[in-house]
C-alpha cells in the first residue's frame, strides 16, 4: 500500500511548482506572440513539417505535442485512474461515489450553460470545452493556498479531476473524432490485443511493449480516433504492481517537459484589438460561465445530494464550505478544455477566442478561490469522540 500512495504524494509535492511553471509559459508565449517576433513564434509550433515517408504522421510541433505528446500525458492520467480504482481513493464505492458523483455534475452543469449560450448557433459542438478540470494547475493552485486547503481535500480534488479527465476522454472519443478509417482502427485493435498478450504471459517489461505501444497510436492517429486516447489505453494494460514504478518514471517528464510545452504551443495567440468585445461572444461566455460559475455548482449540488440521500461522505476534517471551495478551483480547466477547443473549432479566430476566454477563467477561478478560502479559513476542529486515544508509553523493564 505504501508503493501505491507515494505517486499521489509526488505528484502533489510537484504540483505546486507545475502550477508555477504553467503559469510562466502561458505568460511568456502569449508575451511573445504579441510581441514583433510574434509571427516568427507561432509559425515555429504551426509549420508545416515536411516528410519524405510513406506513412502518415503530424504535420506540425503543434500536432506533435497535441497528438503524440499528449498520449503520454494520458498514460500518466491513465495509470492514476487505474491505481486509484484498484488501491487507492477509488477503491471501494464509498470513497468512490462522492469524486464521481462531484466529477459529473462539474461535467453536466457547465455543458448545459454553454449550451443555453449556443444553442441555435453555429458553435453549439464546444459545449465539451468547460466540462474539463486540469490536474497539475488545479491541484497546483491548491498548493499555493498551503494548509488552507486540507490535504485530504487536494486528494479529493485530484480524484475529482482524474475522474473528470476520464470523462472528457470519453467525450472526445464519441464527440470530436474525424471520420474513422474502419481498417487502422481493426489493426489498432489486434496491436492492442498482443499488448494484454504480451503482459499476460509476464514478459518483462521493456521494448516490446514500447514498440507495440507506438505501433498502436500509430494505429489510431490514422483512424480518425483522437490519437491521444492510446496512452489510457496503454496504462490500462500496465499490472498494478508496476504503475507506482511506471507513474515514477514519467511524472517529472509530464510535469516539466510536456505540460510546458503543451501550454507553450496551445497559447501562441495573437490577441485581438479589443479582447474585452472577444469575450463578449456566445462562445466566450458559455465558456466562462461554464467554468467560473458552473463547474462549483455542478460540484457542489450533486455532492450535496449525494450527502444528503447518505450515499456519500465528505473527505476526511472538511467540510461543505471547504468543498465548494474546491469547486471553485475545479473551474481551472487548462489542458483538457485547449485540447477540446482545437478538436471542436476549425476556425482559427474562435480557437483562439475560446482559449482566451479559457485563460480568463483559469485566473478568475484562481483569484476566486483564494478570496473564498482566505474568507472561510477556520482551523476544523476533530470533536473529542474522533480524536484517536493517546498512547501511554510501555513501563521501563527493571532487573
Amino acid at each position: 500500500m505504501r508503493n501505491a500512495i507515494n505517486p499521489v504524494k509526488l505528484f502533489i509535492a510537484d504540483s505546486r511548482f507545475t502550477g508555477v511553471l504553467l503559469l510562466s509559459c502561458t505568460a511568456v508565449s502569449l508575451i511573445l506572440s504579441n510581441s514583433s517576433a510574434g509571427e516568427w513564434y507561432r509559425g515555429l509550433w504551426n509549420s508545416d513539417l515536411h516528410y519524405h515517408l510513406p506513412i502518415q504522421l503530424p504535420h506540425s510541433g503543434l500536432k506533435w505535442i497535441n497528438d503524440f505528446l499528449m498520449a503520454i500525458f494520458f498514460l500518466f492520467a491513465g495509470m492514476e485512474i487505474k491505481r486509484e480504482l484498484l488501491v487507492g481513493e477509488l477503491s471501494s464505492f464509498k470513497r468512490a461515489v462522492m469524486p464521481f458523483g462531484a466529477a459529473l455534475g462539474g461535467m453536466i452543469v457547465p455543458a448545459l450553460i454553454y449550451s443555453s449560450f449556443n444553442i441555435t448557433s453555429s458553435f453549439a459542438h464546444g459545449w465539451g470545452i468547460p466540462t474539463a478540470t486540469d490536474i497539475a494547475f488545479s491541484i497546483g493552485i491548491a498548493s499555493l493556498f498551503g494548509k488552507r486547503v486540507p490535504q485530504s481535500l487536494k486528494i479529493f480534488l485530484m480524484a475529482l479531476a482524474i475522474i473528470d479527465d476520464l470523462g472528457a476522454i470519453v467525450v472526445i472519443a464519441l464527440f470530436y473524432g474525424n471520420h474513422v478509417k474502419w481498417i487502422f482502427l481493426l489493426g489498432g485493435a489486434v496491436v492492442y490485443g498482443a499488448i494484454w498478450a504480451v503482459n499476460y504471459f509476464k514478459v518483462k517489461q521493456g521494448i516490446v511493449q514500447v514498440i507495440l505501444s507506438l505501433i498502436l497510436w500509430y494505429m489510431i492517429f490514422n483512424s480518425g480516433i483522437e490519437a491521444s486516447i492510446s496512452g489510457v489505453l496503454i496504462a490500462f494494460t500496465i499490472p498494478v504492481n508496476s504503475l507506482p514504478k511506471f507513474e515514477t518514471a514519467i511524472s517529472r517528464f509530464v510535469n516539466f517537459i510536456i505540460l510546458p510545452l503543451f501550454a507553450l504551443a496551445n497559447t501562441a495567440i495573437l490577441l485581438p484589438p479589443d479582447v474585452v468585445y472577444s469575450l463578449q461572444s456566445s462562445v466566450g461566455i458559455g465558456i466562462m460561465f461554464g467554468l467560473v460559475i458552473g463547474k462549483p455548482i455542478g460540484i457542489f449540488i450533486f455532492s450535496r445530494a449525494m450527502i444528503a440521500f447518505k450515499i456519500a461522505k465528505l473527505p476526511t476534517n472538511t467540510n461543505l464550505k471547504q468543498l465548494l471551495g474546491v469547486g471553485s478551483l475545479a473551474g481551472i480547466g487548462f489542458t483538457m478544455s485547449i485540447f477540446t477547443t482545437t478538436l471542436a473549432f476549425q476556425d482559427e479566430l474562435f480557437r483562439d477566442i475560446a482559449k482566451i476566454s479559457i485563460l480568463s477563467s483559469l485566473v478568475l477561478s484562481m483569484i476566486l478561490s483564494f478570496i473564498y478560502f482566505k474568507m472561510i479559513d477556520k482551523k476544523i476542529v476533530i470533536p473529542a469522540h474522533k480524536r484517536p486515544p493517546l498512547v501511554q508509553p510501555a513501563p521501563l523493564a527493571i532487573g
